[in-house]
């Protein structure tokens, strides 16, 4: 796919546009500064765009707002009792070098990385990166299980990954999700909403009143669990 980039100026924005083969327009805002970027099919010219930002101010100015007020954790040094997060509980690092294998255990309050040769940041965060998305394994299935059952949906597979703005994804033509390896470290009952989320998508494509509707009537209190999750501290990805 050919990718054609420029930057467009709109009132005090500066947005980057970048035209694609693709058919519909998407405007989004990234974290943690606000970036906002613009897809565009590549026959749009620069002046419709222009037009089409102009009317997307107030959002823009939301999400920013939204984004630049959500606490952050602070960016991971990956050092003895710094703070990390699984399954919404806070555990304190702690590393011990020349082990028998490299390994990943909570014990009480403690997440221990143990390794084999003496630890550095890099290594560290590789295997906690392991750990969490090894645990996700262990419990997407099972909720997957439970809401193909309920919602009477199938999937054809599910995958994790990191992801700069969304929690999840679905693709509906492949029947295939993905969540976001960050719900790691959230409540499992936030993992549980996502992955409904998801599902959902295979009813209803858009986030429109048959879409909540569903919601509403299968997770009544998913707007409370999106609050939740949306007021945790955010991973800096």
């Amino acid at each position: 796919m050919s990718i054609n980039m420029q930057t467009i100026k709109v009132g005090n924005f500066n947005i980057d546009v970048m035209h694609k083969e693709i058919k519909n327009v998407h405007l989004s805002v990234y974290p943690p500064t606000g970036r906002v970027t613009i897809s565009a099919p590549s026959h749009m010219n620069t002046e419709l765009l222009r037009i089409y930002a102009i009317s997307r101010i107030g959002w823009i100015k939301q999400q920013q707002k939204k984004l630049l007020s959500q606490a952050r954790e602070p960016v991971k040094e990956f050092v003895n009792r710094e703070t990390h997060y699984f399954k919404g509980k806070r555990y304190l690092l702690k590393l011990e070098d020349n082990q028998p294998t490299n390994t990943v255990e909570l014990k009480h309050n403690k997440l221990i990385v143990k390794t084999k040769l003496q630890s550095n940041e890099e290594k560290t965060a590789k295997l906690i990166d392991k750990f969490y998305r090894i645990e996700l394994h262990k419990t997407i299935p099972n909720l997957i299980t439970k809401w193909t059952a309920i919602l009477n949906v199938t999937i054809s597979a599910y995958g994790i990954k990191k992801m700069r703005t969304k929690w999840g994804t679905c693709n509906t033509l492949a029947k295939r999700i993905w969540v976001n390896v960050e719900l790691a470290k959230k409540p499992i009952h936030c993992l549980e909403y996502i992955i409904v989320h998801e599902l959902v998508h295979l009813l209803e494509r858009k986030h429109n009143d048959k879409f909540v509707a569903h919601l509403n009537r299968h997770l009544p209190n998913w707007r409370s669990i999106k609050q939740v999750l949306n007021e945790l501290p955010v991973g800096v990805l």
